[in-house]
C-alpha cells in the first residue's frame, strides 16, 4: 500500500510558519527556513531511510487523497504570497530586513515545495491539473519550466542538449545562470517549433507564452498595486529565491551523470542510473517522493506515491537528503569533495569501457573509446 496521503502533507506547515513570520516578525521569521532545511534534515537523521515500494499498478481511484494533497497546496501558496505582499506593504511592524527574510522564507517554500507540486501536476494528463501546476509556476515567474521540462529535459537529460544537467566539476554558481537562461531559450525554441508544426506563428493565441506572461503578470501587478516598487522588488526577491531553490535541486538530481553517446547524435535510453536517488524518509514525505528521481525519469507518468526506490547497483544514492545536498551545492569545494568520488564510482560501475571522460565533462559528444 502507498504511504497514507496525510503523511505527505507535512509540507503544509510552511505556509503556517510564513503566516506567523508575517504577523509577528522577529524570531518567527526563522521558522520557515529552519523547518525547510534543518528540521527535515535532523528528522532524516533520526528516522533514517525508507526503501519500501508501493505496488506501481495501484489504480488512480485509490490515490484520490494523494491527489487532493497536490491540489490543496495551490490555494495555500497563493494565499501565502498575497498575504506576505500585503504584510510587507501595508503593515508597519516589519523592518526592511525583516521583510527580506520573510520573502526569502517564502521563496524557499514556493521554490522547494511549490515547484515540486507544480512538477507533479504538469506531468498529469488532465488539463486542469496541468493548469494548477502552471499557476504555481506563474507565481514565481518561471512558467516556461513547463515546456522545457516536459519536452526537452525528459528527452535529453544527461546529454549536452539538456540545460539543467550539471556537468562534472561544474560548480553551482556557474550552472545556475546557464540553467535559467537555457530553460527560457529552450522553452521558446520548443514552443516555436510546436507552433510551426501546426502552421501557426509565435503571435498565435495558442502560443503558451501569452498564458505564461498573463498569469505571472497578475502577481506582478498585485505587488505593484498593493505596495508599489518596494513590494515589487520584494516579490522579485521571492521569485529569485524560488528559482534558485529549483535549480539547486536540478543540480543535485543529475550532477555528473551522463547517458552514453551511441554516435550520430543518438544516446542510450534513460535508465534509473541516470539520476541520483534518495531514500531519506522525512525529506521524501516533505517533497512528495521527489528524491525517488531515478524512477521518475524511468517512468515519468507514475504518480508520486507509487515512485519506486532502488539500491546502489541500480541507481546512484545521495549521501544525505535534498536539504543538506542543496546547502552543500552552494559551496562548490565542499560539493566536489563530497560528490566527485561518487561520480567516479558510478562511472566505473556502469561504464567501465569508457576511459576518456573529458568530452562528457565539457558537455560535448563523442564516441566512447
Amino acid at each position: 500500500m502507498p504511504i497514507p496521503a496525510f503523511a505527505f502533507a507535512i509540507s503544509f506547515a510552511m505556509p503556517v510558519l510564513i503566516g506567523l513570520g508575517a504577523a509577528y516578525g522577529g524570531w518567527w521569521l526563522a521558522g520557515a527556513p529552519l523547518y525547510g532545511w534543518l528540521v527535515t534534515s535532523l528528522a532524516d537523521r533520526l528516522i533514517g531511510i525508507n526503501e519500501e515500494n508501493a505496488d506501481p499498478n495501484t489504480p488512480d481511484a485509490r490515490l484520490i487523497w494523494h491527489r487532493v494533497v497536490t491540489w490543496a497546496w495551490v490555494p495555500l501558496q497563493i494565499a501565502a504570497i498575497l498575504g506576505a505582499i500585503y504584510a510587507v506593504s501595508l503593515s508597519d511592524h516589519l523592518a526592511w530586513w525583516e521583510a527580506m527574510i520573510l520573502m526569502m522564507g517564502l521563496g524557499i517554500a514556493t521554490g522547494g515545495i511549490g515547484i515540486t507540486y507544480a512538477h507533479e501536476l504538469i506531468h498529469q494528463k488532465s488539463w486542469w491539473e496541468r493548469a494548477l501546476g502552471e499557476v504555481l509556476l506563474a507565481s514565481v515567474c518561471y512558467s516556461p519550466f513547463t515546456s522545457e521540462h516536459l519536452y526537452n529535459h525528459h528527452r535529453y537529460v544527461g546529454t549536452p542538449r539538456d540545460p539543467v544537467t550539471a556537468r562534472y566539476n561544474e560548480g553551482f554558481w556557474r550552472f545556475f545562470p546557464r540553467a535559467v537562461i537555457g530553460t527560457f531559450t529552450s522553452a521558446w525554441q520548443i514552443d516555436h517549433q510546436r507552433l510551426r508544426a501546426r502552421g501557426l506563428s509565435p503571435l498565435s493565441p495558442r502560443n503558451p507564452w501569452w498564458r505564461y506572461a498573463l498569469s505571472s503578470g497578475v502577481f506582478l501587478a498585485y505587488a505593484v498595486a498593493i505596495g508599489g516598487w518596494y513590494a515589487l522588488l520584494l516579490y522579485i526577491q521571492q521569485c529569485y529565491t524560488a528559482i534558485q531553490q529549483l535549480e539547486a535541486v536540478n543540480y543535485v538530481e543529475h550532477y555528473g551523470l551522463t547517458r552514453k553517446h551511441l554516435g550520430n547524435g543518438k544516446y542510450e535510453h534513460t535508465k534509473p542510473h541516470h539520476s541520483w536517488n534518495g531514500a531519506q524518509h522525512m525529506t521524501n514525505l516533505y517533497l512528495i517522493n521527489l528524491q525517488r528521481h531515478s524512477d521518475h525519469h524511468y517512468k515519468p507518468d507514475r504518480r508520486y506515491p507509487l515512485l519506486q526506490t532502488y539500491d546502489e547497483e541500480i541507481a546512484p544514492q545521495l549521501p544525505y537528503g535534498y536539504p543538506v545536498m542543496v546547502f552543500a551545492a552552494l559551496f562548490p569545494p565542499a560539493w566536489f569533495r563530497m560528490m566527485n568520488k561518487r561520480v567516479k564510482a558510478w562511472r566505473r560501475l556502469h561504464y567501465p569501457e569508457i576511459t576518456d571522460w573529458q568530452p562528457y565533462k565539457f558537455g560535448l559528444t563523442q564516441m566512447p573509446r
